[in-house]
């Protein structure tokens, strides 16, 4: 028995392992094209970010140069204007570097280093907390049921008449007594029913 709680306790530790393992990801920023300036401008980061799924815990790795780019989370006015002001954290300075997205919403990221940013390198992305995460959506208005159209109703039925009184008089028709068939031999059934009883508890008494 304490083998068995011991094998379930492993298997359980291994799944959640598991668990933790597939909801972690690794997302390498623009991949191929790397941390830099695009060449078809802001484009090449909003496509490769509309292809991911971000979700809380994973990693975004920024491929770049030290000393050439930089890595700076700011909130969307600074990244629409591409400014440093109001920064989230510390610059990012030294490459490559890894940051962990540790709370859902959206994140925005820019390179400070001359036009960098102006040019295109900037990423705008959305974490999720949980895979699939979708705004709810607008329930439909019920539908009202027809009101169901009134029945006509029948009239009663007229009651039948009466039969007719026979007269005190009159002479009256005497009926034969039916015959009741005798009802069945209750003892025989009662000994066999006995004896059934008696063979089952002593079939049921071999097996226990």
């Amino acid at each position: 028995m304490e083998r068995l709680m011991n094998m379930l306790l492993v298997g359980v530790v291994a799944a959640v392992m598991l668990q933790c393992a597939i909801a972690q990801t690794v997302h390498v920023v623009g991949d191929n094209i790397g941390w830099t300036i695009p060449s078809n401008g802001a484009q090449g980061y909003i496509t490769w970010a509309s292809s991911k799924t971000f979700l809380v815990g994973d990693t975004l790795i920024f491929n770049f140069a030290t000393n050439a780019h930089d890595v700076v989370q700011v909130p969307k006015a600074s990244f629409d204007t591409c400014s440093d002001d109001n920064e989230i954290g510390n610059p990012i300075t030294t490459g490559p570097a890894n940051v962990t997205l540790t709370s859902a919403g959206d994140h925005y990221y820019i390179c400070t280093f001359g036009t960098h940013c102006q040019a295109g390198q900037k990423l705008a992305i959305t974490v999720s907390t949980t895979p699939g995460a979708a705004p709810p959506t607008t329930p439909s208005t019920p539908t009202t049921p027809a009101t169901p159209s009134p029945t006509s109703s029948t009239a009663p039925e007229a009651c039948p008449p009466e039969a007719p009184t026979p007269k005190a008089d009159g002479p009256t028709a005497t009926s034969r007594p039916e015959v009741v068939p005798p009802p069945p031999d209750s003892a025989s059934s009662a000994v066999f029913a006995g004896f059934s009883l008696t063979v089952l508890g002593f079939a049921v008494g071999l097996f226990l």
